[in-house]
């Protein structure tokens, strides 16, 4: 199985690692006890409180599995800080597609607010536009395997 690196800045990265300690102690805690006192209740069977707990318990377990993997593979760096000729990762990317434009932060989604649309470096158009240069043209693979072109019209900082 291949690692990958996950781009984050050191506000995501000390963010993503205070949840991780948060949820895998007291976070833990709290599920088992509310598990704990749902089985007092009796039957399991029929136990709506028992399967819930359980449930979120597992996605409670889930998220500590990402946020572990992301932190031991994170690559953490600075966001630019002013407006820049190049597409680097925690930039805020203005492209042209078909006549449409679309803005999109490129790096990780832990670092964004959630109205802002995030495309990964790994990601096809995150590849095409990463290291290029405003008014530059580039092309990337959809997933039907027809081409589409983007052009870079503006490089910004993210601000979250």
């Amino acid at each position: 199985m291949s690692t990958s690196k996950t781009w984050l800045t050191q506000e995501a990265y000390d963010r993503l690692k205070d949840e991780l300690a948060h949820i895998s102690t007291k976070g833990r805690e709290e599920i088992v006890a509310r598990i704990a006192a749902a089985r007092e209740e009796g039957d399991l069977k029929e136990n709506g409180g028992y399967h819930a707990a359980r449930e979120e318990q597992g996605k409670l377990e889930a998220r500590i599995r990402q946020l572990t993997a992301m932190l031991e593979n994170a690559e953490v760096g600075s966001a630019p800080q002013g407006a820049s000729e190049e597409v680097t990762l925690g930039s805020m990317v203005t492209v042209e597609m078909g006549g449409d434009k679309m803005e999109f932060l490129l790096g990780s989604r832990e670092i964004a607010a959630e109205n802002v649309k995030v495309f990964s470096e790994k990601s096809p158009l995150g590849a095409a536009v990463l290291g290029k240069k405003i008014g530059q043209d580039t092309e990337y693979l959809l997933p039907n395997g027809k081409s589409n072109s983007v052009k870079i019209i503006a490089v910004n900082p993210y601000v979250g």
